[in-house]
């Protein structure tokens, strides 16, 4: 029997294009465990993200970031995990998933389809308003390029289908 691979599936995009909720589902796909790593952020500094950078500011939430996905890589009780929508920008997580072999995916979504979601959500601190999520949009869209695989999420596109699609991905990769 071959022996069962544990590459981490990292989930990574703008804010309300789906990460948890893909997470979600591909962990259930596969029979394994999921992290939503705002979750782990709140846990671990017993506040939330918004309260993190409100205040302590986006330094601190960044390496409080970096911790919590350090620890859930550590643990090793999570395959799939999701990431802030702006993980990937810090220089110390791109270097942690790099280290780790992690497999990363992007959820590349329209901003108008995240935007839509931004704006019925307050607790997204860095989207207080359109221009702010549509200039952090174009900023990071460098960053989500460097994942290893680009899923893209359109008008009407279901979750099983784009879960479905990065099961394809890691099966392949597995091979």
């Amino acid at each position: 029997m071959k022996p069962r691979n544990l590459t981490r599936i990292v989930i990574t995009g703008f804010m309300g294009a789906g990460k948890s909720s893909v997470a979600r589902e591909l962990a259930r796909l596969l029979h394994d465990s999921f992290v939503d790593l705002d979750d782990e952020v709140t846990r671990a500094e017993g506040r939330t993200p918004r309260e993190l950078i409100d205040e302590e500011g986006e330094p601190y939430f960044r390496e409080a970031e970096t911790r919590a996905l350090r620890a859930a890589l550590e643990e090793g009780t999570a395959r799939v995990i999701a990431l802030g929508g702006g993980a990937v920008s810090c220089a110390a997580t791109r270097e942690l998933l790099a280290r780790r072999n992690c497999l990363t995916i992007w959820l590349d979504a329209p901003f108008e389809s995240c935007w839509q979601r931004i704006a019925e959500d307050d607790a997204r601190p860095f989207a207080r308003d359109r221009e702010t999520a549509r200039r952090l949009y174009e900023e990071r869209r460098k960053f989500y390029s460097l994942a290893d695989y680009r899923v893209e999420i359109g008008a009407g596109r279901s979750i099983e289908s784009v879960t479905s699609e990065i099961r394809e991905v890691v099966r392949s990769r597995n091979d």
